[in-house]
């Protein structure tokens, strides 16, 4: 009776685990493979070689890049390199990258950059938001731009013990931002259980010099997050749910959930158009290739703009697709006047006229 129970126990076991394995392979599309979308008018931006995670633009055509970006499970062409932060004026008939310079005093040896997000002050001051990871551990890093001479002035290093895991942010004020935890956990193998396991536990965080609280939670793992031109709701993406949820923003910064938008890709970060308000994003239409990199099976990328996502009916439209063999692990994609960038996990960026 007691090697039948044994037996029946380890049935059971092998069970459960090849359920969660085969709804873990669904939830990275290991499966899917993406047809070509190109465009007419791109080009591949010179000195970006190590990653562009994230992208914002400001409204005058300056666009700041993340690169270097070092993260648990995910390829790094230069692991020893530290992150830069990159600027862009898409004003220019042929705009380039330039490093940012960044102020004396911040650990650069150690900087790690993931999400990024802007401020403009009342006075013009500009403020950038940085998800840092010194360390493999998560802070925010808060800077002013001071365009005359291309810097960045390191102002303060934020901490919290309910900022865990963060990837992505978007400043509410020169001091204050809603933050996206993509985990629970920060521990690299406790991180792959909680996503074998299907376990929504992943949260939205405000948080302000006078208040941090979750505004948000059960999420499978929350990443992009953005506003939209109104100031009225907020845009999550949860990569491994395949959806852009659309959250309520109330006075006292609570959010309460409108609706979900379900596709059939991972999604990375969120871009909003200004004018239009769409949502541009950068996706991964098969996240096993992203986390298992194979240089004979490359991670592709796809670009997907969201059009009234408000409505009963939003249109989704593939702007591009690529097979990873233009660029790989496409994470972000930000529209000003008809220009696109699209920024990657750890490879290129690409510059386009639509």
């Amino acid at each position: 009776m007691g090697k039948l129970l044994a037996v029946a126990l380890v049935g059971i076991a092998a069970a459960l685990a090849a359920e969660r394995l085969l709804a873990f392979r669904r939830r990275l599309n290991a499966s899917r493979e993406v047809a070509p979308v190109s465009l007419p008018n791109c080009r591949l931006i010179k000195g970006i070689e190590t990653g562009s995670e994230d992208i914002d633009i400001l409204p005058n055509g300056l666009a700041f890049i993340s690169s270097g970006l070092k993260y648990p499970g995910i390829k790094s062409f230069a692991p020893d390199k530290p992150g830069e932060i990159f600027l862009m004026d898409l004003n220019e008939d042929n705009p380039r990258a330039v490093e940012l310079r960044i102020s004396r005093g911040f650990d650069l040896a150690s900087f790690n950059p993931h999400g990024i997000s802007t401020y403009i002050d009342r006075d013009d001051t500009v403020y950038l938001f940085v998800v840092n990871h010194p360390h493999q551990k998560s802070t925010v890093e808060l800077f002013k731009f001071v365009e005359d001479d291309n810097s960045l002035v390191h102002l303060k290093t934020i901490r919290h013990d309910l900022l865990t895991s963060v990837n992505d942010i978007i400043a509410m004020g020169p001091d204050s931002f809603y933050a996206t935890n993509d985990h629970y956990f920060s521990d690299f193998l406790l991180m792959f259980l909680e996503m074998f396991l299907g376990l929504t536990w992943s949260n939205v965080v405000y948080y302000s010099p006078k208040e941090v609280k979750e505004v948000a939670s059960g999420f499978y793992s929350a990443n992009g997050i953005n506003i939209s031109p109104d100031r009225k709701y907020i845009y999550i993406a949860d990569i491994l749910d395949h959806s852009v949820y659309v959250m309520e923003k109330h006075a006292n910064w609570s959010l309460t959930h409108v609706k979900t938008l379900q596709l059939d890709t991972l999604v990375d970060n969120l871009s909003i158009d200004p004018h239009t308000g769409d949502i541009w994003t950068g996706c991964h239409p098969n996240g096993m290739k992203l986390f298992h990199y194979d240089p004979e099976n490359l991670p592709a990328s796809e670009v997907l703009r969201i059009q009234n996502i408000l409505s009963e009916q939003p249109v989704v439209t593939r702007v591009y697709s690529d097979n990873g063999s233009v660029l790989q692990g496409s994470s972000v994609a930000s529209i000003y006047q008809g220009k696109l960038l699209i920024g990657t996990v750890f490879h290129r960026a690409l510059y386009c006229h639509l």
